[in-house]
């Protein structure tokens, strides 16, 4: 199948939009991101019970732009919140979608990717598939124990980008992924610093609501004890704590914006608490890529610098400069989540890898 022609529609679905695409085997053909009616959606009860409206909203969209669906050969959709899972591309199949509908892992609108993938892929009599989902979990055993018997260290991070910016470094190394040393730092709106061991993410920082360096929105890692002290002050209820730690840190907490590029303008302004802080993410970040670098025994082919923050060159160069003793840096910009998700179909459909089964 290798020289066949394939066209794969793909869907991200974001709080209060969904981003899909027309790929030509790797040929982005359309990008369109549907911004939904919010009265509409929070009309419903469950994030899952959206999932009708927002299909109707994407053929609509695609009708408008003149594509097809019945030249489909695959329906791609964003990994949720399912069991945890290692990595690859997943045939949507009945127990997947249960775990989606019932948010298995937790309520959020990815969930939603593989639902309405299999919907539209189903009327066309064609495979749905997600591709490494956030629950992706190739942890070692080691790297499982937190130190608190009663809370285990999980497995929660940017697997879809990590993942795909993996095998393009591999490509352009000329070296297969499954034979690379990779530390692979994803640094968005929550930053996740990827240990990558012959194919596997043997360990990674928590992403959602854990551990590892503060990001432009979160707090990562934190004092323990000041923070037992703070929830039981009186002063907050738990939502407005959780609210603290996962969107009002960081950045946004410290400076009043999670925007890189205001941030970077203050600085040029001369503003010295700006740099402090911006300087600090970049140390934790590298304090995280040299930690990780001792998991692999310091045996590194390269560290991979990657997501939306990865544009700024003075959050690299800080970066780089403290790590680049390790091995060479490597910088991929952006999160291509689109493009990784047809990847992942693509290697399907080419024979080049096989679907697993969700069970």
């Amino acid at each position: 199948m290798l020289n066949r022609e394939f066209r794969i529609l793909v869907i991200n679905p974001k709080s209060t939009s969904t981003k899909v695409g027309i790929y030509h085997n790797e040929v982005l053909i359309l990008e369109k991101t549907i911004e939904h009616d919010l009265e509409m959606l929070n009309s419903f009860e469950n994030i899952s019970d959206q999932y009708g409206f927002r299909k109707n909203d994407i053929l609509e969209t695609l009708d408008m732009e003149g594509i097809n669906i019945s030249r489909l050969d695959a329906v791609c959709g964003r990994g949720g919140l399912v069991r945890p899972i290692e990595g690859g591309t997943y045939i949507v199949n009945p127990s997947m979608l249960k775990d989606l509908r019932s948010g298995y892992s937790g309520q959020h609108a990815s969930n939603l990717g593989g639902i309405i993938a299999f919907d539209i892929a189903n009327a066309l009599n064609i495979p749905a598939f997600i591709v490494d989902p956030v629950v992706v979990d190739e942890l070692n055993p080691v790297a499982r124990i937190s130190g608190f018997p009663l809370i285990e260290r999980k497995s929660i991070f940017h697997a879809l980008n990590q993942k795909a910016v993996a095998r393009r470094v591999s490509r352009e190394l000329g070296i297969l992924y499954e034979e690379l040393n990779l530390i692979i730092a994803h640094l968005g709106g929550g930053i996740t610093v990827g240990v990558h061991k012959n194919g596997r993410v043997i360990d990674v920082n928590n992403g959602l609501n854990g551990d590892g360096p503060f990001s432009p929105e979160r707090a990562g890692t934190v004092p323990a004890g000041d923070l037992v002290s703070l929830c039981f002050s009186g002063g907050f209820y738990r939502s407005e704590m959780m609210k603290k730690l996962i969107g009002q840190s960081g950045l946004s907490g410290y400076l009043g914006t999670n925007d890189r590029v205001k941030v970077e303008k203050m600085i040029e302004k001369g503003n010295t608490d700006a740099e402090r802080i911006y300087t600090a993410m970049a140390y934790q970040v590298a304090k995280e890529i040299g930690a990780a670098s001792t998991v692999l025994y310091g045996k590194v082919d390269a560290i991979v610098l990657t997501g939306d923050l990865a544009y700024g060159k003075v959050l690299v160069n800080e970066i780089s400069e403290r790590v680049n003793w390790i091995a060479d840096i490597i910088v991929h910009p952006g999160e291509n989540d689109l493009q990784a998700l047809a990847e992942g179909a693509l290697r399907v459909l080419r024979g080049e890898e096989q679907a697993k089964n969700y069970d």
